[in-house]
């Protein structure tokens, strides 16, 4: 189980970590419903990923087998992604701004 998380947290955006989450549930049935947001902790870039499986069935493997856990309805999978290479601007008055390159 540990590999799997970690496979997942290799991604560095959700263009890449949807495909591997696909992949993973589709393992236990099929994926209804997936949605992925980003977030950022203490610096670390976070994925919350909500996700539905066709039936309760396939929802109670998913969490048994990963230690998935439900949230309102959807099951919860936090990924902890790559994080990205910004570089601060500053500008002449003097604020700053990240960017993602």
């Amino acid at each position: 189980m540990k590999n799997i998380f970690e496979r997942l947290a290799g991604h560095a955006d959700i263009g890449h970590l949807r495909p591997a989450l696909q992949s993973l549930c589709a393992r236990y049935g099929s994926l209804s419903r997936l949605h992925i947001l980003t977030a950022r902790q203490h610096g670390k870039r976070q994925a919350l990923c909500f996700l539905r499986m066709d039936t309760a069935d396939q929802e109670r493997h998913l969490m048994r087998d990963l230690g998935i856990q439900r949230f309102s309805g959807d099951l919860v999978l936090v990924v902890d992604l790559q994080p990205q290479d910004c570089r601060p601007i500053r500008f002449p008055s003097g604020h700053a701004m990240s960017v993602t390159q």
